[in-house]
């Protein structure tokens, strides 16, 4: 996914200012793509530039709202329907974990509890949010359809990573004989 439309998809659902979009990005996307407050300023000077994206609304302090154009969404169908998904999954601790044979048994051991609950609370509170969306907290749009099989999705990651961290605590990961 790209930073551009995760905002453009954003936008589809209602407008937004700078500061909105930087916060339903950390609420929406946060875990699964994190962005910054001038990223997100840049990208939407950039999506305007194209005609993607437009300011509705000019309030005070120059707080501009934008909204999606007709061209952006679509943009935001093509890249939905015609562009190939982006299967690169980059996980810090899935690349730390080539290295655990630099630590010493006490500190693996400490590492991995701490992920682990990491991972469960977050796991947690995602699924307290699907729960919530399934009591009917949030309505029953098709934004909200979609949001609930994304945060399944977060809760089921999690929980996966979870169980990872709770097995590599067992893994041999030293010369049985030294």
């Amino acid at each position: 996914m790209s930073l551009r439309h995760g905002l453009l998809g954003l936008l589809a659902d209602q407008p937004g200012s700078g500061y909105d979009l930087t916060r339903r990005f950390e609420e929406m996307l946060g875990a699964i793509w994190p962005a910054r407050h001038p990223q997100i300023y840049g990208e939407l000077t950039r999506l305007a530039e194209e005609g993607l994206v437009e300011a509705a609304a000019e309030g005070p302090r120059r707080r501009k709202e934008y909204r999606i154009t007709d061209d952006g969404v679509a943009e935001l169908r093509r890249w939905l329907v015609h562009v190939d998904v982006d299967h690169t999954i980059r996980l810090e601790p899935v690349l730390r974990s080539l290295f655990f044979w630099l630590l010493n048994s006490d500190e693996l051991e400490a590492h991995l509890t701490r992920e682990a609950r990491f991972y469960r609370e977050k796991a947690e509170i995602y699924r307290e949010y699907a729960n919530a969306k399934d009591r009917g907290d949030f309505g029953d749009s098709p934004q909200t359809r979609s949001m609930r099989v994304t945060v399944e999705a977060a809760v089921r990651l999690y929980d996966a990573l979870a169980e990872w961290a709770e097995w590599a605590k067992t893994a041999p990961l030293s010369d049985p004989e030294s």
